[in-house]
């Protein structure tokens, strides 16, 4: 059995999975074992460091990976996004801002547009940006989101997108780090799932092994949202999941307090291939007859 999506189709990739492009935490090594392992990787762009991007894009050698950016930050570092457009990457995901100002050049690039979204109006807003898949992020994920949760997020944004934008891919993200939450996504209507915090643990990603230790440790009750969403630069309406106070937690930009309420379900630190392939084969069995060809979701 295949879990053949419009995702996969879409990308031209042998599972329904892309790494989340968490920032200065997913590098080019993340990013291409995940693309080498049959998913599709994305490098951390972030706040827009370009010395940063041009380092891991280097990283990243001749895999065919994506990037993406803060949005609001690009705003502020706009050379960032001719930087990643120049590696001439397979994707560019927006997050935590509207796309439309930079839609247009991306799309102009023949570039894949992927944008995240928190909420019904950020549908809206990418739907009009003509992005190409729409990531609904749930507030189950690690580092900054809204409040809107996975598991009735992405029902209703499958159900917008049939009836007004059916051709627009839909990826499911927060809280997904397993085969079974591959298989729920799937069955919630998404043609995929955006993978975060299980990555964090993994020997590819850009995290001290100390700090990974931290993670695995941690469970879902360890984490909380704050309404400091990691600098006062940070719109208002978001907020920021991570280790709660008094816990082991650590501010440096790239610690495994990005973890999400996935951190119940992350015992080890293994390298992205095994992940992704055990994540894949639990979703398969689990599906069982449920799937046969392709997954469509609109």
């Amino acid at each position: 059995m295949a879990l053949r999506t419009r995702l996969t189709e879409r990308l031209g990739i042998g599972h329904p999975i892309i790494s989340a492009p968490m920032a200065l935490t997913a590098g080019g090594r993340l990013a291409a074992a995940v693309s080498a392992a049959g998913g599709f990787g994305l490098i951390g762009g972030g706040y827009g460091d370009v010395g940063w991007l041009e380092r891991e894009f280097a990283e990243a050698g001749t895999a065919r990976v994506g990037c993406g950016f803060i949005t609001w930050a690009l705003v502020k570092h706009p050379p960032a996004l001719d930087a990643a457009l120049a590696h001439a990457p397979a994707a560019v995901m927006l997050s935590f801002g509207p796309p439309v100002p930079f839609a247009p050049r991306i799309k102009a690039a023949g570039v894949v547009l992927i944008c995240q979204v928190q909420t019904l109006e950020h549908v809206r807003e990418a739907v009009a940006a003509e992005a190409d898949i729409i990531v609904a992020q749930g507030a189950e994920a690690g580092g900054h989101g809204m409040e809107r949760a996975t598991f009735t997020l992405v029902p209703e944004v499958a159900d917008y997108l049939a009836a007004h934008a059916p051709e627009t891919l839909l990826v499911a993200a927060g809280g997904i780090a397993d085969g079974r939450g591959l298989a729920a996504a799937l069955m919630l209507g998404a043609d995929g799932a955006l993978v975060g915090s299980r990555f964090v643990a993994s020997t590819e990603a850009l995290v001290d092994p100390v700090l990974q230790a931290v993670a695995v440790a941690a469970d879902g009750d360890a984490t909380g949202r704050t309404d400091h969403a990691g600098g006062s630069q940070w719109p208002a309406p978001f907020t920021r999941r991570a280790l709660k106070a008094g816990g082991p937690r650590h501010d440096e930009p790239g610690a495994a307090d990005q973890v999400g309420e996935a951190a119940g379900l992350i015992h080890d630190v293994r390298p992205v291939g095994d992940l992704l392939s055990e994540m894949v084969r639990e979703a398969e069995r689990l599906l069982g007859d449920k799937v046969s060809g392709v997954v469509r979701t609109a």
